[in-house]
């Protein structure tokens, strides 16, 4: 994988990660109180699954 490609995706991320602070701040931390709420296995369960949702598209795009 060439570098650009690393960069692209990195800066699609940041622009995904600040979509819902932007459109709805209030939501944003609504959800933002709850996840700080969850024990720590929840968070664990939580980046899995992201991690995993990750790797499912990126696979999936990649074939």
């Amino acid at each position: 994988m060439n570098q650009q490609i690393l960069w692209l995706a990195a800066a699609f991320m940041l622009m995904f990660e600040g979509l819902m602070p932007l459109v709805a701040p209030k939501l944003w931390r609504q959800v933002f109180e709850k996840v700080l709420q969850l024990p720590d296995g929840g968070v664990r369960l939580v980046g899995a699954v992201s991690v995993l949702s990750g790797l499912a598209l990126y696979w999936l795009l990649k074939v």
